[in-house]
């Protein structure tokens, strides 16, 4: 198991950015009644704590597509669940942990595009500053971290620590 671990952002920080990007996002999507998709699994905690700060009507779904599975690096999308409910004319805001390559939130955008959706936003908790496969445009995100292996707020280290309520790097050695 890990180690050590550097503390990027303090539970607190966090939380700061959570309201941030709520704010922007009830300021954008008011009155659209979106469908609100939680990105399985690391954005079960981003999405946990942004729905109660929404201050508009909306519909929730959830997919689940993966890359990594248990594996530090990833592979080929797998799409494990969902959508459930249909996207066609309606705005959807996608909400992940985080953009690293950004083959997920590509792969998932272009389901919804392609499934009829008006609109997609995506939020993410997490911007990872490294060059990316895709050029993925994030509507709404909170906080930067270097290219490093981070994990804490649905982010998992070999799938643990997701609960961990900072933003935590594994120490380079």
């Amino acid at each position: 198991m890990l180690q050590r671990a550097d503390c990027l952002y303090s539970p607190e920080r966090v939380e700061s950015a959570l309201s941030a990007m709520a704010a922007r996002i009830n300021q954008t999507l008011s009155g659209s009644d979106p469908l609100v998709i939680c990105v399985m699994t690391g954005g079960v905690v981003p999405f946990g704590q942004l729905l109660p700060r929404f201050q508009f009507p909306l519909q929730i779904d959830y997919v689940h597509a993966t890359r990594y599975g248990k594996r530090l690096q990833g592979g080929q999308l797998q799409w494990i669940s969902g959508p459930h409910q249909d996207p066609r004319d309606r705005v959807v805001l996608l909400i992940d942990d985080i953009l690293d390559e950004g083959t997920t939130l590509a792969g998932i955008e272009a389901r919804y595009r392609d499934d009829g959706a008006r609109e997609v936003h995506k939020a993410v908790l997490v911007v990872k500053d490294r060059p990316r496969q895709h050029d993925v445009k994030v509507e709404f995100a909170g906080l930067e971290v270097p290219n490093r292996y981070v994990f804490g707020c649905g982010m998992d280290y070999k799938g643990y620590l997701r609960n961990i309520a900072g933003i935590y790097a594994e120490v380079e050695l």
